[in-house]
Formats: C-alpha cells, structure tokens, sequence
C-alpha cells in the first residue's frame, strides 16, 4: 500500500517578498521578505522535505536518487519538476529564460526553463507582464539598448484565478501585489533583463543583457492554452495546459470526487478550501506528491487543488 507524500517548503528571502505565506497558509516563515515557497523542489539550491510517514525526514531528491519505484522508475539524473509559491509584495525583476539547448551549452549542462502561473490572489488593479512589442530583433536589441521599457514590455491585468504559461525565451514579470502558484522545469536558470535600478547590499544587482538578447523569442506570441470546463457534478475539470514539460490540470471539488493516478507521478497542491484525500485531511497550503500505481484517489471536501504529471 502506497501513501501519499506530503512536503514542508524550502523557503528564500527575497527583496521583493513579503508575509501572505503566514498569513494565508500558515508558514513558519523565516522573516518578513518571504517571497518564494519551494513546495515540491529536489533542485540542489534548496530541497522540500518529507513532513510525515515513512519517508519522514528525506528530501525530495533523495527520494529521487533511493526510491525510483516511487515514481514508475523513471530514467533522468533529475527531478524533472518544482513547483513553487511566490508572494510578491513589490515587481520583480523583468527576466527572462533559456531553453534546453542553450541552458546546456551555457549554463554547464543544466535545463532550461519553460513555467506556469496560477495566480491565487491578487490586489485589486495589479497587472503582470508577458512579452514584448518589438517587432524584429533588431527592434529589440535597440529598445533593450535604449532603455525603452514601457514601449516595449507587454502589461496585462490579473484577477484571482487566472492562468498564464510562460514558455522559454518569453519576457516576463511578476509585479507587486501578486500571490501565485508556479510549476516549472527544475531549473534555477534565470536572465535578468531589467531591474527598476534596485539595489541590493548598496549594489545593483547583476544583469545577463547578453544572454537576454540571445534567448528571446522574437516576436512575440502569446499561448493561450487553457480547455473548457468539464462539469461532473460534484467536480469539475479544467486542463489549464498541456506541453512537453508537464500538464497541469485544476480540480474545483464541492462533495466527492475520484481521480485515477496513472501517469509515474503526481503532483497535487491544494489552492484553497480543505477536505480529505483518502480520509488524510488536507487544506490549503498542502502540497503532496502521489507516487505511481497508486491507483485511485478518492477526495472529499470543498476545495480547489491543481494536480500535474509529466
């Protein structure tokens, strides 16, 4: 009899963080400028660990590297997924990511990064940015060049429960105000484009103009991924996408509902509400993995979670 696998976050100070972690969900964060939760992480720059169970105490990775049964003994060096909680309570930098070919050349041998956002919560009015407006490369080396950001960034406005998938090479930011879910390839790879002239230990911090300029996609092209709702009575559905990297699907629970694991891992993050998961209680802020054979997982309650597998 397999168990499901709950995780306690590896969380990291930022500049731009802040408290809802706390307030919200309950973290014992480690100070005011909390700003991102690495919910499910087996990446080296910071591990969640098991919370209870059997596996009590192991990292991530480690159940990677010891117990590959766990997840359908799958081949790869790495996990091949992070999921994370970002609590923005001011604009992060405007960045940008490699893909894997040049992650690999470039970055000795790592991913690259294609991500999603589940936006949680949000200030009335916030906004995030996706793409840009150039329109040739040279157009926007000239803008990066000329620092030209309000011509060329791409600003949308959020509200809670919006969806955005963000492939390799997309500029992007989180701004102030922003509370929300990522799931990511397992990679810590990231330019930086741009960053309001902050400083940070009386410095600035580092830029890749370079690196940027090489990895943008240009032009841009927005991806709208998610499928239509599929109502089942006590439960709907909803894909929000699906790609080479992961699929992530959201699940709105107000009763009962049965979900069949057959992929070698899933992923399970409760966003709000709470209930049972085969009779184990759960509530927002829980994060869970559900190993493979596991068979089918029998939920109860009024909650929403998000559920990815590869």
């Amino acid at each position: 009899m397999k168990e499901l696998i709950f995780f306690k976050p590896f969380f990291k100070q930022v500049l731009w963080g802040g408290t809802k972690m706390r307030t919200r969900y309950g973290y014992e964060i480690p100070g005011d400028h909390t700003g991102e939760a690495w919910v499910i992480s087996a990446n080296p720059h910071g591990q969640s660990i098991v919370r209870e169970g059997i596996y009590k105490g192991l990292s991530l990775g480690q159940l990677w590297e010891e117990h590959r049964e766990l997840f359908g003994d799958m081949e790869g060096k790495e996990f091949p997924l992070l999921v994370k909680v970002i609590d923005a309570d001011d604009h992060l930098s405007i960045q940008v990511h490699p893909n894997d070919d040049y992650a690999f050349l470039h970055e000795h041998g790592s991913r690259g990064k294609t991500e999603c956002w589940y936006i949680l919560d949000c200030d009335e009015g916030a906004d995030i940015i996706i793409g840009h407006h150039a329109g040739t490369r040279q157009e926007l080396e000239e803008m990066i060049d000329g620092g030209r950001w309000e011509d060329l960034l791409r600003r949308f406005p959020i509200h809670k429960g919006d969806f955005f998938y963000i492939p390799s090479g997309t500029v992007h930011a989180i701004r102030k105000g922003t509370l929300l879910l990522e799931v990511q390839q397992n990679s810590d790879t990231t330019y930086r484009l741009y960053d309001y002239g902050r400083l940070q230990d009386g410095k600035p911090r580092e830029l890749h103009l370079k690196q940027s300029k090489d990895v943008i996609t240009c032009p841009h092209s927005r991806q709208n991924t998610c499928g239509p709702v599929s109502n089942h009575g006590t439960y709907e559905t909803c894909t929000l996408v699906e790609s080479q990297y992961f699929t992530v699907v959201k699940w709105n629970v107000k009763g009962q509902a049965s979900m069949s694991q057959d992929y070698p891992f899933m992923l399970m993050d409760i966003t709000s509400g709470k209930g049972t998961l085969d009779g184990i209680p759960v509530t927002a802020g829980d994060h869970l993995l559900v190993p493979a054979d596991y068979g089918t997982l029998q939920i109860q309650g009024e909650m929403e979670l998000i559920a990815t597998h590869i």
